[in-house]
């Protein structure tokens, strides 16, 4: 039987970290095996927020890649590429425009939330507007049924079926109308306890060594109360404690730390120092998979390019059947 298809893409702005390993790389490493799975580096994406700058989006895409393959994703088993390289994106994402209503995009959740976050860049262009659309685009383009994601972008994917059936309606294009496919995961605060953000630098990146990791996780965010380790301390919201729950499988030492914690008779460089352990333990396989990938000179590239091949092959035929549904076929 044919394995339906998932999509899913991340913009290669800076470095990933561990929200982007269980918010989504964990996902999609199990989904790899069950779905067609196409991975994309959606560097036109990156410039809707980064277009004054684009000096590293080249460097960021394949360091980025190199973290997917250390998280445990099989290019032998995904397909990986870049958004750039197959064009079909940019035409399908030009047609949408053409049906598609400007009210839908300004009401996407996620638009007047960077609006009013990313206040130290102009976003009042139509490239950001579009973003929503352009995601759209890059799913529908590959006949994709699933897409993973978090429930913050389920309005995303809803724009992309009301804009299919709009576009199906005008034009009988039989395009699939994907389906969001919730990733598990907590949500995962910064180390400083605010939004994990590259832009406040409070991440743990997956490439980042053993030292640097135990150095972040001194530098972390407690219990402000707690002045002294005989004084008890409250867990519950309590990021050194979140990270415990998320990454630490030795639950009884979890679950200890806990007790002691609450009873002022454990110190935060006791807790934090197990936790550094975890985490390193956690990061070891793939700190290693990512340097066996990156040693490989001209690695990384050849699989995009191979992928972006693969992927262009898939989008020309879904740009066919939409050329000659919308009748612009000569």
């Amino acid at each position: 039987m044919t394995k339906q298809r998932v999509l899913s893409g991340m913009r290669p702005t800076g470095k990933l970290h561990l929200g982007h390993l269980v918010g989504a790389l964990q996902n999609w490493v199990t989904l790899q095996s069950k779905y067609d799975s196409f991975h994309c580096v959606v560097d036109w994406h990156a410039l809707t927020t980064h277009y004054a700058d684009t000096s590293e989006i080249v460097e960021n895409a394949f360091d980025n890649v190199a973290d997917w393959i250390g998280a445990g994703l099989d290019p032998e088993r995904s397909t990986f590429f870049i958004q750039s390289l197959v064009p079909e994106h940019a035409e399908l994402y030009l047609l949408f425009q053409m049906v598609t209503p400007i009210p839908w995009l300004e009401r996407v959740p996620t638009y007047k939330e960077q609006m009013d976050q990313l206040t130290d860049r102009d976003l009042s262009t139509i490239g950001f507007l579009g973003y929503p659309l352009l995601q759209a685009a890059d799913i529908v383009v590959y006949d994709a049924h699933w897409v993973p994601v978090g429930e913050d972008q389920v309005p995303h994917i809803e724009l992309t079926r009301e804009v299919v059936r709009r576009f199906n309606n005008f034009y009988a294009a039989n395009l699939v109308e994907p389906q969001a496919l919730l990733t598990p995961t907590s949500r995962l605060p910064g180390l400083d306890n605010r939004k994990m953000s590259k832009s406040y630098n409070n991440t743990i990146d997956l490439s980042d060594d053993a030292k640097t990791v135990q150095h972040k996780v001194r530098q972390m965010y407690t219990d402000p109360k707690r002045i002294r380790a005989d004084i008890p301390g409250t867990v519950e919201g309590n990021p050194v404690f979140m990270y415990h729950d998320a990454f630490n499988p030795n639950t009884a030492e979890v679950e200890e730390l806990k007790a002691r914690y609450r009873a002022g008779k454990v110190g935060d460089v006791e807790v934090k120092t197990k936790l550094a352990a975890a985490l390193n333990t956690l990061l070891d396989p793939i700190r290693e998979r990512r340097q066996q990938a990156l040693a490989r000179p001209g690695y990384i590239r050849e699989v995009l390019i191979e992928g972006s091949a693969k992927a262009r092959s898939v989008a020309k035929v879904t740009m066919e059947r939409v050329r000659e549904a919308v009748k612009l076929k000569y």
